[in-house]
């Protein structure tokens, strides 16, 4: 090899080593501006409001027996109109009340137990739903049941497919107000971490709504319920 291809060979070289390092350096400095550009700060911003429910929902199941089911129907009737006339004194009108076909059962057709001892061969139970927007006079209704058991109306325990309830359904117009108040939450929590951490809270880079939740206040107050939304937010960070 000559003296002079050993010298462009070198340059050549020198050149390519020069031209790595430069594109080394530049990707170094890029992926370093990248990496800045990646901080970010995640934070949960929380909306939580009490809100009077606006349906109740109250079955009132009623239990009577017999030997006649001609009587037995007799007395279904009778417990229903003297519940209705009691719930018409506290202004629960006929539109907000549902009355279900009775459930009657034959002991004696049972497949189990001793029937020879048995007083009353049917039992037949009646339920009236009141389905009402008038929370007071419910839950007024409600206070004063022991007036039905004083007139011989046998009142059956309310179970998990048949019990009261009270709901609240304007969550809608409530909703834009309280994801905007987690909005803000989130992000005055997210201030302040930039400002401990001597950083500049940029951008929203991802948000997450989290889903609305109804629920009793406590179990001696189901009338009044807590609505809940927690919003995830994560910010970008610069120096």
């Amino acid at each position: 090899m000559t003296q002079q291809s050993t010298k462009s060979a070198f340059t050549l070289g020198f050149l390519l080593f020069l031209g790595l390092g430069s594109l080394g350096y530049l990707v170094s400095e890029a992926a370093i501006s990248i990496k800045s550009l990646e901080r970010t700060v995640t934070v949960k911003g929380l909306s939580e409001r009490e809100m009077a429910a606006d349906i109740a929902i109250w079955p009132i199941s009623s239990q009577v027996a017999g030997n006649s089911l001609e009587d037995l129907y007799k007395l279904i009737q009778n417990n229903n109109t003297t519940i209705i006339e009691y719930l018409d004194k506290y202004k629960i009108t006929q539109s907000d009340i549902t009355i279900t076909p009775p459930s009657i059962v034959d002991i004696h057709a049972q497949n189990y137990g001793n029937k020879q001892h048995i007083k009353f061969r049917y039992t037949g139970t009646s339920t009236i739903t009141i389905y009402s927007k008038h929370i007071d006079h419910v839950r007024e209704a409600m206070s004063g049941v022991i007036e039905l058991g004083k007139k011989g109306i046998v009142l059956t325990a309310q179970n998990y497919n048949n019990k009261t309830q009270f709901t609240f359904s304007g969550l809608s117009d409530i909703k834009p107000s309280m994801i905007e108040e987690a909005t803000k939450n989130a992000r005055a929590v997210a201030n302040k971490f930039a400002s401990d951490s001597d950083s500049t809270l940029g951008k929203i880079k991802t948000a997450r709504q989290g889903q609305f939740s109804i629920k009793d206040r406590d179990a001696t107050t189901p009338h009044i319920k807590k609505v809940r939304v927690v919003s995830t937010i994560e910010y970008y960070l610069s120096d």
